[in-house]
């Protein structure tokens, strides 16, 4: 049962060590790239224009469907 419990500690562990290395592997080359003016103020809509679209997204999943 110990074994049991040590390995199931295991997996957040590792989770947030994936999660970690992930976004470390993203956020490094776009801040690279956000140096340029005209590039940063490109990457900053499109990171607003995901969120946006994402909002909308989900509130058309979650929102009940329009009576007609």
């Amino acid at each position: 049962m110990k074994d049991f419990l040590l390995n199931v500690t295991r997996y957040p562990r590792y989770l947030i060590a994936f999660g970690l290395g992930v976004a470390n592997s993203v956020l490094e080359p776009v801040l690279a790239r956000g140096r340029n003016p005209v590039t940063a103020v490109a990457l900053i809509g499109a990171g607003v224009s995901g969120l946006l679209s994402l909002a909308l997204v989900l509130r058309a999943m979650v929102s009940p469907a329009p009576v007609a």
